[in-house]
């Protein structure tokens, strides 16, 4: 293993050689750092890095060999594949066509305290399997391809949402690698689960951390995604955006707040995000839906079939 050179993958993809081939660069609290970045043929070998270091090619086909951490390789890369470089390890990478390429970076320092809780202290990832060319996963195409999108409603993704998709990624290259986390057996307490949605409630305002929501429930973050999800049926991030969107209608339905005023009470950083999110879910815009819930004329938009999530927060 070479000694790093640069602090971070974003700093080596922000100062290097590489860098005028970045298309977009976001970091969620340093907690994991997104890019993508469209990149000619040649030689694109990266320096020694902290970092654990994920790469997905968006369109496939083109022929990469070197070493990444497990040896050497050469292989043809598929669309949608992902190739995974070792931290502390100063890769070769050579492509034979011009490309186009997503990467997720995660700090070891962030990461290590997490995962070796997680794992009763033994967290590993066989770099030997894992670093050797192209290799498929559903769960982590789904998983970046949640961030992305998150990206383009929110800007950079909350904490909450980096942490949660940090840890299914992380546990899924352990499952790849031949070293899985255990099952977990139940969710959360009752109480545990009450003293979390409470503390996501008094919070909306913020960017709350999946350690924090952990920390009141007194698991680890790991455990308690994993947890939360079994008790309530979706992820902590997917439910924090229903409260979200659940006090954004009732905001829009009882007061003259402006919206740019309700974006910032939920937390959203402008109208221009809520207006994505709330399009999203409810199916019309912020302003729509206050006129629609104050209008009783307007009321069978809300009753529609496909309007059923305005119309129950309607209600509430």
């Amino acid at each position: 293993m070479s000694v790093p050179a640069y602090s971070s993958f974003a700093q080596w993809y922000s100062d290097g050689h590489l860098a005028s081939y970045v298309r977009t660069m976001k970091s969620a609290g340093g907690i994991i750092h997104l890019l993508e970045a469209a990149q000619p043929a040649g030689d694109m070998s990266d320096p020694a890095v902290p970092d654990l270091v994920l790469y997905q090619d968006l369109h496939g086909g083109s022929r990469v060999s070197g070493d990444m951490g497990g040896g050497r390789f050469d292989s043809r890369s598929d669309k949608g594949g992902f190739f995974l470089s070792a931290p502390r390890f100063a890769n070769t990478v050579i492509v034979d066509a011009a490309h186009e390429l997503r990467s997720l970076s995660f700090p070891l320092a962030r990461w290590q305290p997490v995962l070796d809780e997680a794992a009763d202290g033994r967290f590993s990832i066989d770099y030997q399997k894992l670093c050797m060319g192209t290799f498929a996963s559903p769960t982590i195409r789904s998983a970046v391809r949640n961030l992305w999108v998150l990206c383009d409603e929110e800007g950079a993704p909350s904490r909450l949402l980096a942490q949660a998709a940090g840890c299914e990624i992380l546990a899924e290259l352990c499952r790849l690698g031949g070293a899985p986390f255990a099952q977990v057996k139940g969710g959360l307490a009752p109480w545990a689960e009450r003293r979390s949605v409470e503390l996501m409630r008094a919070r909306l305002s913020e960017d709350i951390s999946l350690d924090e929501l952990a920390a009141e429930a007194r698991l680890s973050p790991f455990h308690f995604a994993r947890m939360f999800k079994q008790s309530v049926g979706v992820p902590p991030r997917v439910y924090l955006t229903r409260l979200r969107m659940e006090r954004a209608c009732e905001l829009l339905a009882q007061t003259d707040l402006p919206v740019t005023e309700i974006a910032q009470e939920v937390g959203y950083s402008s109208n221009q995000v809520l207006a994505r999110v709330f399009i999203k879910h409810q199916r019309m815009s912020p302003s729509d839906y206050r006129r629609a819930v104050r209008d009783p004329a307007r009321q069978i938009s809300l009753n529609a079939p496909g309007n059923a999530p305005a119309a129950a927060a309607a209600r509430q």
